[in-house]
């Protein structure tokens, strides 16, 4: 952790609505002025698309099938927590884009699927920004989380993140029922062992809950809507949490424990937004007073 080159981390398993909490973020720090570096998540996978299918291939053909992207064999562990530890230090370090689609790779003419190369980090940044799967791994001793002053995790439970990694892959990358059913089945050593421990090491949690049925989520015809959903925010501290405030700024919501509020799904970012800009001010204001 650094006062003065504070790091802000998102995490949380492929679906589970990461993205939507770095929107949140970028109105915040816009709103705020902050000038924050932005770490994808996959940019540390340890291959690109092609290399890792032929490494599941090689796998495949030794009787394994655990190979996975929520895995260490397949992600640069060591490197996300050295960048970490680099800019909590002095505010520099290097980063790359993982090119997810044709749309991403035609300004740098790469094929889909493929690394940008390695560039410096801007300079002059107040923050840095992580959203993915690791910001909060531990693996050996390596531990990424140790350097993050404000860790979030985002976690559906189970049946709605495997409905919203379905109805993506499904109809953004044409995958099948069965082939994203296989990537759930062989991801699912390194989801326990390395994606739910973190949320034991969030400052705070968001874990989205629907109010209709999603007991076989391998037939569901349509995603749980934000207003069919609530939404249960647990602090790891809660000391100096207004709850009285949340809860008199967000109507329906209420407390389920000490430490623990719940809010309709449809206000989820309206909780972010009045829980996060706080934490934000204090991280820049305890940046300018050692600056």
């Amino acid at each position: 952790m650094s006062d003065r080159h504070p790091i802000i981390a998102i995490t949380g398993s492929s679906g589970a609505g990461t993205s939507t909490v770095q929107r949140t973020f970028e109105e915040i720090f816009r709103r705020e002025g902050v000038t924050a570096a932005t770490i994808e998540g996959d940019s540390f996978h340890a291959f690109d698309r092609l290399q890792m299918r032929e490494k599941m291939a090689e796998h495949e053909a030794g009787g394994e099938n655990r190979l996975s992207h929520f895995g260490p064999e397949a992600n640069l562990f060591g490197e996300l927590e050295n960048l970490f530890r680099h800019y909590s230090e002095c505010g520099q370090g290097k980063r790359r884009k993982y090119l997810h689609n044709a749309e991403e790779a035609a300004p740098y003419k790469q094929e889909p699927g493929s690394f940008t190369p390695w560039e410096d980090l801007p300079t002059g940044t107040d923050l840095l920004f992580y959203e993915g799967l690791h910001g909060a791994v531990a693996d050996g001793e390596i531990d990424v989380a140790r350097f993050v002053d404000l860790l979030i995790g985002v976690v559906p439970v189970v049946n709605l993140e495997w409905i919203q990694k379905l109805h993506r892959d499904k109809s953004m990358r044409g995958y099948s029922t069965e082939a994203v059913t296989d990537t759930i089945l062989r991801r699912m050593h390194d989801y326990v062992h390395y994606i739910v421990p973190q949320f034991a090491r969030t400052h705070v949690n968001f874990q989205r809950v629907p109010m209709v049925d999603t007991s076989n989520p391998f037939i569901a015809r349509a995603i749980p809507t934000a207003d069919e959903s609530m939404v249960v925010i647990r602090f790891a501290n809660p000391k100096g949490i207004d709850f009285p405030y949340l809860q008199n700024m967000i109507h329906d919501s209420f407390m389920s424990r000490a430490n623990t509020i719940v809010v309709p799904g449809g206000k989820m970012e309206l909780a972010m937004q009045l829980i996060f800009t706080p934490f934000v001010w204090r991280l820049m204001e305890q940046r300018r007073q050692l600056l």
